[in-house]
């Protein structure tokens, strides 16, 4: 009888440490960089043109950096010397992913062409029509977006688009 009870002990410890193990891996699983399926950050978009020349510009494969787990791509190598320095200030907020998604407590792909800068940051969007739905509560919007973000470094998101 005794060795049954350590048994049935050691099986129910073995459970719940594997457990903890799997959600502390699925919080480690979630990409806190949104990259397209050969790892480029922004659809390969160069993160400083947004700042620099105030649109979205495709980047030069000849000027890639890997930051962050992500292959950052730019349009010249001033702008990709300009990330290197200091690659927080460009980089766009909650890795590239949906603002509004985000602040609603899942993550979506953001679109490099549905973006803005505020206070000197960059958000992106879904699409230009999400864009317009987060812009009208910007303020609100990015303040959970905040908060849910610090959220998802110990409980992966859900992923709907």
């Amino acid at each position: 009888m005794r060795t049954k009870q350590i048994i049935f002990i050691g099986i129910v410890l073995a459970i719940g440490i594997a457990a903890l193990a799997c959600g502390r891996l699925s919080a480690i699983a979630f990409d806190q960089v949104n990259k397209t399926t050969d790892g480029r950050a922004l659809g390969g978009y160069d993160a400083v043109a947004y700042f620099a020349v105030d649109r979205a510009v495709e980047g030069d494969p000849r000027y890639e950096f890997v930051w962050n787990g992500a292959k950052w791509i730019f349009s010249s190598p001033e702008n990709l010397e300009k990330f290197k320095a200091d690659p927080e200030v460009y980089a766009p907020q909650f890795g590239g992913y949906c603002s509004y998604a985000v602040s609603k407590g899942y993550t979506a792909n953001g679109d490099p062409n549905a973006w803005k800068i505020v206070g000197g940051k960059l958000y992106l969007n879904y699409s230009p029509e999400v864009k317009q739905l987060w812009e009208k509560e910007q303020a609100e919007r990015i303040e959970k977006g905040n908060q849910n973000w610090e959220q998802f470094k110990t409980k992966a998101p859900e992923r709907k688009g």
